[in-house]
């Protein structure tokens, strides 16, 4: 009889124990490369595209077609709604990176996840990127709320959770720390 997985929350904890090793054995197993693709259709409408990412210096060919994301911005900021704008998928980006954290880590410690979901709000003032005076063109206050249920676990194991998704989760960091961005303009 064959080895059975062991599967919490959707996870295969075995195969994340496996990940974990393989990392701390060779360090560059953690180097990722993520890309994404943006087209402009019109007015305020574009579409994006991610296909592939970079692991370890080499690409992946485990996708066998891209994600299109259609973005756009509301009527009151000239758009038509054909998409979610940058800044709601900057917090939906946040929302998955919190849960796909805590239905991970949640899996490696014993605990079961019945429900969970992230509700996540910011606060922003146009007048900047409309070239006008005003504060900061991003966020001023980013709010997080979390809503879990577990038939396992005790109040104090799902706030420490809670507590540690946040302290690891990469969209977090780069939100709250300074992240350099390089940006290159070729004329076509």
């Amino acid at each position: 009889m064959g080895d059975v997985a062991t599967i919490r929350n959707g996870i295969d904890v075995d195969q994340l124990v496996g990940t974990i090793g393989a990392i701390q054995s060779d360090p560059a197993l953690a180097s990722f490369t993520f890309k994404a693709t943006t087209t402009w259709l019109d007015g305020t409408h574009n579409t994006g595209n991610i296909l592939g990412f970079t692991h370890a210096g080499e690409p992946d060919t485990g996708r066998t077609g891209s994600f299109v994301l259609e973005g756009d911005e509301p009527p009151v900021l000239l758009g038509n709604n054909a998409g979610p704008n940058a800044v709601e998928l900057l917090l939906q980006a946040l929302g998955f990176c919190y849960s796909v954290g805590y239905a991970a880590n949640a899996a490696a410690q014993g605990i079961e996840i019945r429900s969970l979901e992230f509700q996540v709000e910011g606060d922003l003032d146009a007048r900047p990127f409309l070239g006008l005076d005003g504060p900061r063109p991003g966020f001023t206050a980013l709010r997080a709320t979390a809503r879990v249920s577990s038939p396992n676990a005790t109040l104090e194991q799902l706030q420490a959770l809670c507590r540690y998704v946040q302290d690891t989760s990469p969209v977090r960091d780069c939100l709250t720390n300074p992240v350099p961005v390089h940006t290159t303009l070729e004329i076509a």
